[in-house]
């Protein structure tokens, strides 16, 4: 009887396992590994029956836990004992068959395919915004509770989620754990890192539908649609301005707090942003870091290299809707777009002269000061614009770095050859107001015009005689002198 009885167990266990294993094909994994820990409670009990003698591993109920051998790490059952040794053994069986990313665990490979399939099942309740995992929405919420649980011992900076914490620390501790095998590069974040590594490989996954522009990541194209919708989401409560950029409203903030933390230890001066403290000290060290591969022109920002560039491929995107002309820079779109709307905020007190931009009458002021900062190392000449000491550099160095595309005519300055460029384009943008003749130079019809004036400002200090241009003064004052410049070989 006894034995009849131990094999009716037997099968209802085997029953009992059938039964499981069915289940099994549609549980999760997390419902597989606590599956698999009571499967093997249950051949504990068996072994425990039966007085068989465990293998080493399998111990008594009270103490059925799986050590690893390398780290010590105690686990509940054999199953996350294998699961946990991937750390150390580094596979990843479970590999993407779109993209070839492998994984050690099933449950990051399943998160990961729900981005070739877009599927967010996760919805906030609050702005409909979703997520592929609900871990995500769980710190998604803390946005609108405003829950900050973890807070830096520091600095007393609080933080949502405890990864976010633990990335800030770096900021103190100044570790970089993830390096750049191509440059040496070292970044606090992984996400910088791989962000990074695309500028080696050039790849630019995510274009504008609008102007073809391509770019790495894809928050910085996020951030570029602003350009061309408008929107600027983030706005200064004090003084109402706003920006396509939430760290762009930050710096701007320290305008208003006097904020400066970060001092220049050669010059003193001190800044608001740290990378604009990183930038400053190039003017100490002469470092420029970003250098065009068209023309060899070197600069000391990235972003400056940028607007370079625009000079060789020719992009404007910045169009003005009232007369048509188009702009490189969105500054300088926006300071064309005061000549429309007539606004001159900025008025001189000396002579009353205004200014539809701060820059310009901060140096018109340098009129009446005299002042001359920027000095010419190699003749000693003085400049109140340090781009007029640049363009006067020229002269010395003999370096023309714009070339026109058509014809291959090089020029010192960016100005020369837009004005050469009307030479091909036949562009004449100044049309005079009495007669209608056109000229490709506002100099031009300017001289033009004093043939209606009847205006001849240049004067023969010899004999009195009058011009209209200064050419023609040059020429006449020859004649006093007895001198033929032109004379026939």
């Amino acid at each position: 009887m006894a034995f009849i009885k131990e094999e009716s167990e037997d099968v209802k266990i085997e029953e009992t396992f059938t039964v499981k294993q069915e289940d099994l094909l549609e549980q999760t994994d997390l419902i597989e590994e606590y599956e698999g820990s009571k499967e093997e409670e249950h051949h504990v009990k068996i072994e425990d029956q039966s007085h068989l003698q465990t293998d080493g591993i399998l111990k008594r109920r009270d103490k059925n836990r799986f050590t690893c051998t390398q780290c010590g790490k105690s686990l509940a059952s054999k199953s996350k004992l294998k699961i946990h040794m991937r750390i150390h053994t580094g596979e990843k069986p479970f590999t993407c068959t779109q993209c070839g990313k492998s994984f050690s665990h099933s449950s990051n490979f399943n998160n990961h395919i729900k981005i070739h399939t877009g599927e967010k099942p996760y919805t906030c309740t609050q702005c409909g915004k979703s997520f592929n995992q609900s871990s995500n929405l769980n710190n998604h919420m803390k946005i609108h509770t405003g829950e900050k649980p973890f807070t830096c011992p520091q600095c007393g900076k609080s933080f949502g989620i405890q990864s976010s914490l633990k990335i800030h620390m770096r900021i103190h501790t100044g570790e970089k754990p993830f390096t750049c095998t191509q440059c040496g590069r070292s970044y606090h974040q992984s996400s910088n890192l791989n962000n990074h590594m695309k500028s080696h490989t050039g790849e630019k996954p995510y274009t504008c539908t609008q102007c073809g522009k391509s770019f790495g990541i894809q928050n910085t194209l996020k951030i570029h649609m602003r350009i061309h919708t408008g929107e600027k989401p983030f706005t200064c409560t004090q003084c109402g301005k706003s920006f396509n950029q939430s760290s762009n409203l930050n710096n701007h903030m320290k305008i208003h707090t006097g904020e400066k933390p970060f001092t220049c230890t050669q010059c003193g001066k001190s800044f608001g942003i740290q990378n604009t403290l990183k930038i400053h000290m190039r003017i100490h060290t002469g470092e420029k870091p970003f250098t065009c591969t068209q023309c060899g022109r070197s600069f000391n920002q990235s972003s400056s290299l940028n607007l370079h560039m625009m000079i060789h491929t020719g992009e404007k995107p910045f169009t003005c809707t009232q007369c048509g002309k188009r702009f490189s820079q969105s500054s300088n779109f926006n300071k064309h777009m005061k000549i429309h709307s007539g606004e001159k905020p900025f008025t001189c007190h000396q002579c009353g002269k205004s200014f539809s931009i701060p820059s310009h009458f901060n140096l018109h002021m340098r009129i009446h000061t005299g002042e001359k900062l920027f000095t010419c190392t190699q003749c000693g000449k003085s400049f109140s614009h340090s781009s007029n000491l640049n363009s006067h550099m020229r002269i010395h160095t003999g370096e023309k770095p714009f070339t026109c595309t058509q014809c291959g005519k090089s020029f010192s300055q960016s100005s020369s050859l837009n004005l050469h460029m009307r030479i091909h384009t036949g562009e004449k943008p100044f049309t005079c107001t009495q007669c209608g003749k056109s000229f490709s130079q506002l100099s031009s019809l300017n001289i033009h015009m004093r043939i209606h004036t009847e205006e001849k400002p240049f004067t023969c200090t010899q004999c009195g005689k009058s011009f209209s241009q200064s050419a023609h003064l040059n020429k006449h004052v020859l004649s006093h002198n007895g001198k033929k410049p032109f004379t026939c070989t």
